[in-house]
């Protein structure tokens, strides 16, 4: 055996080889610049801690984050015609499905789950951000629907998520036809008496703006979200004039009565859950910070069940 081939050269080697580092390892902020950690972003739900910049967010992930104990039930997905007008720009469509699903482990831009927070059920429904940039198209029309039919059917409170560019071009009048049909079936929702709850998370735009996403009994909306139908520099470009400062931003929209309030998004699940024990007079939870809340059944000036947990202290 020759030492200086199998032990020296492959240590000489490995010193002066430089290591790949992956590309991901770390994240930088839009607005500040700063390097995160991978990890640390993620434990912190891909808030940036410093300066509190909220990035986008897997809608799997979201799910994680969001439901108790990351325990919940995805729907199935519909299935819709692939490439119904068989389009292609700079290359097909079908390439361009099969590589988002790649990249997002995702049948298309929306997932629908069943799960609880806090104890209260409730279905979910999220664009993924990463497919497509979350647009609308037949596939995620269909599982919008389906969200709000298996809503009614378990007589449950949804929450949806939006973050979309809008509807799907490569669909044509197919993906425009979705906003009806998503409106039609919150109209449903709305008969049943069950509350529906909007996240308007970055972006929120286009044609999905237009119809179901502003059409909540409450709309949240995460800070620094843009909520718009066409973008500032669309806009710019059209009245040629220069647009307020933070102007379809979510602070903005909330001061001008378009949005209810801008949560965290690691204050999101109690501050929901709170609203649909309101809206569906539902007993308080359990946890001593959340307020108590008196049961539509029972007669008026009952005791609170904080005021029972007093007594029985």
């Amino acid at each position: 055996m020759n030492w200086i081939t199998n032990y020296v050269r492959p240590k000489i080697t490995s010193l002066l080889t430089r290591t790949e580092v992956p590309e991901n390892l770390w994240i930088k902020c839009p607005e500040t610049g700063e390097m995160v950690f991978h990890k640390d972003l993620e434990a912190n739900q891909y808030v940036i801690p410093s300066s509190g910049f909220h990035m986008r967010i897997g809608a799997k992930e979201r799910f994680r984050t969001f439901f108790d104990e990351g325990a919940f039930e995805l729907l199935d997905q519909p299935k819709t015609a692939l490439d119904p007008l068989r389009f292609r720009d700079s290359k097909r469509y079908t390439d361009r499905l099969k590589e988002s699903r790649g990249k997002t482990e995702t049948e298309d831009a929306v997932i629908a789950a069943t799960g609880a927070i806090e104890g209260v059920p409730i279905v979910a429904i999220a664009h993924e951000p990463n497919f497509m940039s979350g647009s609308l198209g037949m596939a995620a029309g269909e599982m919008i629907v389906k969200g709000f039919e298996t809503a009614l059917e378990l007589k449950r409170p949804v929450v949806l998520f939006a973050a979309s560019g809008g509807a799907r071009m490569q669909e044509g009048i197919l993906s425009l036809m979705q906003m009806p049909r998503a409106t039609v079936a919150l109209d449903m929702l709305r008969e049943a008496g069950l509350p529906y709850i909007v996240v308007l998370t970055n972006p929120t735009t286009g044609g999905v703006s237009a119809s179901y996403a502003m059409l909540g009994d409450v709309h949240i909306a995460e800070p620094g979200a843009l909520i718009c139908f066409a973008g500032p520099r669309v806009i710019e470009q059209t009245i040629r004039e220069k647009l307020p400062e933070g102007f379809q931003r979510a602070e903005y929209l909330m001061e001008h009565g378009m949005v209810d309030m801008v949560v965290h998004r690691h204050e999101l699940k109690g501050k929901i859950a709170t609203l649909l024990r309101l809206l569906t007079k539902a007993p308080a939870a359990a946890n001593a910070n959340e307020p108590a809340f008196v049961s539509a059944t029972e007669p008026e000036g009952a005791p609170t069940d904080t005021a029972r947990a007093e007594e029985a202290a």
